[in-house]
């Protein structure tokens, strides 16, 4: 039996991507994950300006992770012009990730992948058995908005984050919202948690993975570093990052690849929490103690209560660190060096984000992002070709659902990638 599958564009992902899967004399020949989306040229665009132009530019490479861009970007040039920047804004900074956090995953979550497990075509079909869910859903999202638009300023390409600083700081009473509606919303959550026991996860795409994050060196479970960690023992500094991702172009797709050691790997939730499970405290940490098995190591579809349990955490820990920052005077920062280079670490939502500088005479001389779905992309194929030959051995027909459930498992933000199922049966 010859056929060729095509899903395209694959539903439910950020972007415009598919998968195409040929089949030839019943036997998987070829998988590819295909990014349609051209080629946005970012590193190009910021040569030349200056340090506070590059950021404002970078972060508008994606608009539901803008957050995580526009803080790698100021990392890379605070650490490049040896610019140090207070507590309270490293607090402050700390706060609106987790926002960002906390709205990414509860999209991803609750809206694009629980209606793949639950028999659903999307979360409105949804409302009827699970109201209370989707509910939740959408007030988590709303709250992660507003903690952004408080610490950035917008809700989207916020430009509050500054080199050193912010422009505003937020009031006592903004921050006072934010802790209260945080420890309103843990409930929330911890039944979106507990949705998670009742699903069946497939098991016809297991191997072995390799799991790639930061690791911070305060010893704390947390979402930027200036350390990389690979879950086979490795540990990189960030000027060595090249030696971790290894970018490649491959002609199928206008995204470029990574491997480490000639291997796919794995960023994400799930690379965080499985490298950096022995630092998970609170509820979190619990709830990652019960639901883990050895399964969370061979296949993506944990990632999705990876995020869950991440949303727990950043609640969790929203309280304490608003105390923290309104206890914490405010400092001026000092003016730095007009030149020199950094590499920038920062877990977005979706994994690893590396922004990379050499700084002349206050001018971008070069730039290099390394993007989380380009990282992964190599891993969805490895996994949508075990798929496939595994369901093709149990005589499965209609494949397609399958294979776009394991792509949306990583949460692919594909406008970010380039700067989703084709199956063929020939």
């Amino acid at each position: 039996m010859d056929k060729k599958i095509f899903v395209e564009p694959v539903a439910r992902v950020e972007g415009h991507g598919g998968i195409e899967v040929i089949i030839e004399n019943n036997e998987v020949k070829e998988v590819k994950v295909e990014i349609f989306e051209g080629p946005r040229l970012m590193e190009q665009l910021t040569i030349g300006k200056l340090p506070e132009e590059a950021v404002s530019i970078t972060s508008r490479i994606c608009a539901i992770c803008f957050y995580s861009h526009r803080f790698s970007d100021i990392r890379t040039h605070e650490i490049a012009l040896g610019i140090k920047p207070g507590k309270k804004v490293q607090l402050l900074r700390k706060l609106g990730h987790y926002g960002e956090m906390i709205e990414s995953h509860s999209l991803h979550y609750y809206l694009l992948a629980l209606p793949d497990y639950l028999g659903y075509p999307d979360a409105i079909a949804m409302m009827e058995k699970y109201p209370e869910e989707v509910a939740g859903a959408l007030e988590l999202k709303k709250y992660g908005n507003r903690v952004m638009e408080i610490i950035a300023g917008r809700r989207v390409h916020g430009e509050n984050l500054r080199i050193g600083g912010f422009g505003r700081i937020p009031s006592d009473e903004e921050l006072d919202w934010i802790k209260t509606r945080a420890l309103e919303l843990i409930p929330t959550i911890e039944r979106g948690i507990n949705l998670w026991k009742e699903l069946e996860i497939p098991d016809y795409l297991e191997e072995e993975a390799t799991f790639i994050s930061v690791l911070p060196e305060d010893g704390s479970y947390g979402f930027f570093a200036d350390t990389i960690v690979v879950s086979t023992g490795e540990k990189y500094k960030a000027d060595d990052y090249k030696k971790v991702t290894n970018e490649r172009v491959v002609p199928h797709s206008y995204a470029k690849r990574c491997r480490y050691k000639g291997k796919p790997y794995t960023v994400g939730a799930l690379a965080r929490m499985l490298n950096m499970a022995d630092r998970l405290d609170g509820m979190a940490g619990e709830y990652f103690k019960k639901l883990y098995n050895e399964r969370w190591r061979k296949n993506p579809h944990y990632n999705n209560i990876a995020q869950a349990i991440e949303i727990l955490f950043c609640l969790e820990k929203i309280p304490a660190l608003v105390d923290e920052i309104k206890n914490t005077p405010i400092e001026e920062t000092k003016p730095g060096k007009k030149s020199g280079k950094g590499t920038g670490l920062v877990e977005a939502p979706r994994g690893l984000l590396i922004h990379h500088y050499e700084i002349e005479n206050n001018r971008v001389k070069y730039a290099d992002y390394v993007i989380p779905t380009t990282q992964n992309l190599d891993d969805m194929e490895k996994y949508i070709r075990n798929a496939a030959e595994n369901l093709l051995k149990k005589g499965v027909q209609e494949m397609e659902l399958p294979l776009e459930m394991i792509m949306r498992a990583y949460d692919p933000c594909i406008s970010c990638s380039v700067h989703l199922v084709k199956v063929v049966r020939k």
